[in-house]
């Protein structure tokens, strides 16, 4: 005996499209997609982080940078510039027209140090983080009042100086509320990863890095450092900026009369999940008088294996796609970028050997990864 055929039956020719209305009718939301028609996983848009170097690597064959909607870690050693480049993500998502929520738990900030960093302090909400559950609380609190209706940039300083109400509540002995930020965080994710991905929000963590206290001698040399608060961000997390420093006077950035007035940053990539994981790069702040990154200094390093940069003892030459060449010294090399012929060549070169070359894997593969295990 055949069976009836009803309006709405699902049948082998609209079986995806009918399960699709059926998920999303039963759940009162869209839950289920068409990811040829509309995808919450891909990224739509990026933040510049300031240093169009990092932007290169981020994402395999594009210009990119902190990704929208999904929860980014930037961890790093003391002093090693991790809410300077907060602060420069911070700026960039404002002149996108996004909204900033800056969740502060060291009370360290500067308002004049972010104003020259180009923050508009009217614009940004700043939150003193009494401790981790008030912090996650107000998070899903923004979200479920914004609706989606306004892109939300949240800024979590510092992940590893926040507390728990315990911590708060309780004495100073470290047994006593063990593991407890941890287990926080596990469930805070669970709860918190699709709405952030699906109001398009970001949010973005600072964490420290701390040396690895262990007995095996092989982990201390692969695994150096450790970020607290348990392993939910390292899976939750798209996204994670390990930034170290050389400890060597070479990577100090000294005034013509010896003070000095920024430091070089190391980013490596710990994890990306757009096939970048263990790219780095460097590049050097200003934290003296002016604030700023030393961008565009840093993209001679970024294209210094490229054939079409040679060079001769103090001289280099710009090669044109013509090839006609353009002679200058390293001394002059920001002064020559003025230049909008000069300079539209030189973002030219550091596409190709940067994105174009890693995304085709050709040249040295070590040209584009991090090999060492610790920072001289």
């Amino acid at each position: 005996m055949s069976k009836k055929t009803g309006a709405g039956k699902i049948t082998p020719k609209n079986a995806a499209d009918s399960i699709r209305n059926l998920i999303n009718k039963k759940s009162g939301f869209d839950a289920s997609f068409n990811l040829n028609d509309r995808s919450p996983t891909e990224v739509k848009e990026w933040i510049p982080t300031g240093s169009r170097w990092l932007d290169s690597i981020i994402c395999k064959g594009q210009l990119a940078g902190i990704p929208v909607g999904k929860v980014t870690e930037i961890a790093g050693l003391e002093a090693t510039g991790k809410s300077f480049l907060a602060a420069q993500v911070a700026a960039s998502a404002q002149k996108m027209g996004k909204l900033v929520v800056y969740f502060d738990s060291e009370s360290s900030i500067d308002p004049v140090f972010w104003q020259k960093t180009g923050i508009n302090l009217d614009d940004i909400v700043y939150v003193q983080a009494q401790n981790v559950e008030f912090v996650l609380e107000k998070i899903e609190e923004i979200l479920a009042a914004t609706s989606g209706e306004q892109q939300v940039v949240f800024f979590w300083d510092s992940l590893a100086l926040t507390p728990t109400g315990k911590d708060v509540e309780g004495d100073f002995n470290p047994n006593s509320t063990m593991a407890v930020k941890a287990r926080i965080l596990s469930k805070a994710f669970q709860k918190l990863t699709l709405p952030l991905a699906n109001a398009e929000a970001t949010l973005v963590i600072l964490n420290q890095l701390k040396t690895n206290i262990t007995n095996s001698p092989a982990e201390l040399l692969t695994t150096p450092y450790v970020t607290p608060g348990g392993k939910s961000l390292d899976y939750t997390a798209s996204l994670r900026i390990w930034l170290t420093g050389r400890k060597s006077k070479a990577s100090r950035l000294l005034d013509e009369k010896g003070f000095q007035i920024g430091s070089e940053v190391k980013c490596t990539l710990k994890k990306s999940r757009w096939g970048t994981q263990n790219r780095n790069c460097t590049f050097k702040i200003l934290w003296g008088n002016e604030v700023g990154v030393q961008d565009k200094e840093s993209w001679l390093e970024a294209i210094k294996n490229s054939p079409d940069l040679k060079q001769s003892g103090a001289w280099y030459s710009l090669v044109y796609a013509d090839g006609t060449e353009e002679k200058f010294q390293a001394k002059n090399w920001v002064d020559k970028l003025t230049g909008e012929k000069f300079c539209d060549r030189v973002l030219e070169i550091m596409d190709k050997e940067v994105i174009e070359k890693f995304h085709d894997r050709t040249g040295n593969a070590e040209d584009f990864y991090d090999s060492e295990t610790s920072d001289d």
